[in-house]
């Protein structure tokens, strides 16, 4: 889950609705020059978090309060594995761009247990098992993950607060075309991207959040309670062409 600090508690955003929000910048995209099997690349950026239960898991900090994602550095390869194979009932494409999604996140890791190391073998068998199965060309692959990755990391900009004062502005990332792309949230509000790579000129995304009052937690399990209690808010950006 994704944690931030307010001046009475805590703001909680799933990450399965961090995902959400990922999939509806996606869905902004210009139709155009769009990557590959759109519908099945947004399927995949929906889901792509789905292995997140914050709600059965140890999610505080050793002070009692609830552990933003970023902290847990813990690899379960189990978890993972059923990730990968979880998306396969969707469909080969989806499944391919969140295996690749796994091969990014934990190819760093790469020796630390055989038990990854194996894992992560696997994932690049079945990538181009899966791609040469499709008939897609790599080109189109890589494309449609940076598109992915794209998304994804603009989402993570909003959610967590990432977005410059004073109308300066920050990179996201390369999009699918490996061009560079930077956003800046104007003063009145409104947030622009540069250069522009929506359909509209003008839209408005949104995410729902929990607000926290409590500051420390006995347990995982008192928090989740709490969690499920709260108040929830629409948070809201409105994106516009500059």
């Amino acid at each position: 889950m994704i944690v931030n600090a307010t001046q009475n508690g805590w703001e909680i955003i799933y990450h399965r609705a961090h995902a959400l929000l990922a999939a509806q910048l996606a869905g902004q995209w210009r139709r155009k020059n769009a990557p590959a099997r759109l519908y099945e690349t947004l399927a995949a950026i929906s889901h792509h978090d789905d292995l997140e239960k914050e709600w059965e898991e140890d999610i505080l900090t050793d002070a009692g309060a609830p552990m933003d994602f970023t902290l847990n550095q813990d690899t379960d390869v189990e978890k993972i594995a059923k990730l990968v194979k979880n998306a396969l009932y969707r469909g080969r494409w989806v499944a391919l761009l969140i295996s690749k999604h796994m091969s990014r996140l934990h190819e760093s890791k790469r020796g630390e247990i055989p038990e990854l190391d194996k894992f992560l073998d696997e994932q690049l068998e079945n990538q181009e098992l899966w791609r040469k199965e499709l008939g897609i060309e790599k080109t189109d692959v890589e494309a449609a993950y940076a598109f992915m990755q794209w998304c994804d990391r603009l989402s993570l900009i909003l959610c967590q607060q990432e977005l410059p004062a004073d109308e300066r502005w920050l990179e996201i990332s390369k999009g699918p075309e490996d061009e560079r792309y930077d956003i800046m949230q104007r003063s009145d509000s409104l947030i622009t991207v540069k250069p522009w790579p929506f359909e509209n000129e003008k839209f408005t995304v949104n995410i729902e959040a929990c607000d926290l009052s409590q500051l420390k937690f006995k347990s995982s399990a008192e928090l989740s309670k709490a969690l499920q209690e709260a108040p929830r808010k629409v948070l809201e950006w409105t994106f516009v062409k500059s």
